[in-house]
């Protein structure tokens, strides 16, 4: 199955962690990347690595600015390689969280991501992608799409990110 989570509300992140223990409990094998995000920065980041050991990696350059693009480009695809090293590896489930993110700034290219989509299928594993802005074209793949839609979030009254909560 493809499933994709979306949307412009926090929880992203949250639903594909939820995802990968769900997995794990029924004894699938879980591989679990990260776009963009630096590793050591958040809480779920600690916890994968210690239930996932190499099957987790969190490849990224932290948040992106357009300067720092070819950084952000050789790290995506340094994740590119590692997921498609987790596929040989007989993983049942592949969670790559911000793939949509990448995508969107062009750090991924479509049929890069289109491809894993396709090898996912032929080797019936699972694929979770997550980030904002889903295309069309993917949604129209997935076989399951759930959108976070923000209500109220704290950043809107001036709060800051607090741990834990946000990272």
């Amino acid at each position: 199955m493809l499933i994709v989570y979306t949307g412009n509300g926090k929880g992203k992140t949250t639903a594909c962690v939820g995802q990968a223990v769900r997995a794990l409990g029924q004894g699938l094998r879980v591989a679990f990347g990260q776009f963009m995000k630096k590793d050591g920065q958040a809480g779920e980041q600690k916890m994968l690595a210690n239930l996932l050991g190499e099957r987790f990696l969190a490849s990224g350059a932290g948040f992106f600015r357009d300067a720092e693009f070819p950084e952000h480009r050789l790290k995506a695809d340094a994740l590119l390689a590692w997921a498609g090293d987790m596929l040989d590896r007989g993983v049942d489930m592949l969670i790559l969280d911000e793939t949509l993110y990448a995508l969107n700034h062009g750090l991924l290219l479509e049929d890069e991501v289109r491809g894993l989509i396709e090898r996912c299928r032929e080797l019936g594993c699972h694929l979770v992608l997550s980030g904002r802005g889903a295309p069309d074209w993917v949604t129209e793949l997935a076989d399951i799409v759930s959108s976070v839609t923000e209500v109220k979030h704290i950043y809107a009254q001036g709060g800051k990110a607090r741990r834990g909560i946000e990272f």
